[in-house]
């Protein structure tokens, strides 16, 4: 036994199991959940969103929309596996800022995009012929799975980050910049390849933070990696952290990111089990003078979902339900996703995380 995994195990004996109960579930999707995505509303915080995937092929593929209390607001279908899903705040469209959600849709090798109105509903924006992904790819290797978006403070350019189901040890991931076409709908301009892959299972969740200017992704076989999320960084070629390798029992799936002021926060992992799935917690800003050094695991802890793929963390506040923000996670066997208050996380067990009062998304 490594002296991580050993230290694991005597940090668990000694806290005990830590259960957290999520506070409500959604209405079921109608036959495979994968992936949540959450859009805070900007004038009513207690009417965001939760924008998630129905992960089969078309006609019943689809993006099922819902309010905080878990009831089903819209069903977008007729997607071809849509497999993951992001929101992002704030792109340039048709000379207007419009926030947006982009699906990976599997089996047509291309991702799709979606305006989110001010009312709350989704309408498609995508230029159809524009956002094919890992073009020249064969097989697997041109099948999209996870995505994650990222918005570049110093000009606002809105990225995509592509995971796939196969890839090669370097650049498994694929970035796209998404803009106008000129007729008010998204196309994708292919910017860099980039990631290390440890050939081991494969990489599907993806998590951008916008404000420190960094994408993590679950080598589900290995471990968690960090790189800069901007193309243009001079060091953006370079792994800047490989953590999380030790004490998972399943693979490494869905991350999310709480984040506090002052670049302080947390990186939340999925650790896949049946029946009971479990969540690392790490350091958002590292260690003291190490930035990049996540490797001191904080918590982990259950929350009852079978076989958690994607979660979702959010550290607005979002009305008097949830007024430090909440983690939405997949929950397979009952084909919905449960919903936890971000404070009932934060006070389980012996280690206290810190909880965020105010803020929300940068537009």
């Amino acid at each position: 036994m490594s002296a991580g995994v050993l230290a694991l195990v005597l940090w668990l004996a000694v806290q005990g199991k830590i259960e957290v109960r999520p506070t409500l579930a959604t209405e079921p999707v109608s036959d495979d959940p994968d992936d949540p995505a959450v859009w805070v509303n900007p004038q009513d915080p207690a009417k965001s969103l939760i924008v998630a995937t129905n992960k089969v092929a078309a006609p019943r593929g689809a993006l099922y929309v819902y309010g905080l209390d878990g009831r089903i607001r819209q069903v977008i279908d007729n997607l071809n596996r849509p497999n993951n899903v992001d929101v992002e705040y704030g792109m340039l469209l048709g000379g207007q800022r419009a926030d947006i959600a982009v699906v990976t849709e599997r089996m047509e090798r291309r991702l799709r995009v979606f305006r989110i109105l001010p009312e709350g509903r989704l309408e498609d924006v995508s230029s159809l012929e524009g956002l094919r992904v890992f073009e020249g790819c064969q097989g697997e290797q041109a099948a999209p799975m996870g995505v994650a978006l990222y918005r570049r403070p110093r000009d606002g350019a809105v990225f995509a980050i592509v995971s796939r189901k196969e890839g090669p040890r370097e650049g498994y991931l694929w970035q796209y910049r998404l803009v106008d076409d000129g007729a008010g709908r998204v196309r994708a301009e292919k910017v860099r390849e980039f990631g290390r892959f440890s050939g081991q299972a494969e990489i599907e969740a993806v998590a951008v933070d916008d404000e420190l200017g960094y994408v993590y992704y679950a080598d589900e076989g290995d471990g968690i990696h960090k790189y800069h999320a901007d193309p243009d960084h001079p060091g953006a070629a370079r792994e800047l952290a490989h953590f999380g390798r030790e004490g998972f029992q399943g693979d490494r799936e869905g991350i999310a990111i709480y984040t506090l002021p002052g670049g302080r926060g947390y990186i939340v992992c999925t650790d896949q089990l049946p029946g009971n799935s479990k969540y690392h917690v790490y350091r958002r800003e590292g260690a003291p003078g190490r930035p990049h050094d996540h490797s001191r695991l904080l918590k982990v802890f259950y929350g009852g979902a079978d076989e958690t793929d994607g979660i979702e963390v959010v550290s607005a506040p979002l009305g008097s339900a949830f007024p430090h923000g909440l983690m939405v996670a997949m929950n397979s066997g009952p084909k919905n996703f449960l919903i936890y208050r971000w404070e009932d996380i934060a006070r389980a067990g012996g280690v206290r995380l810190r909880i965020n009062g105010r803020g929300g998304p940068r537009r």
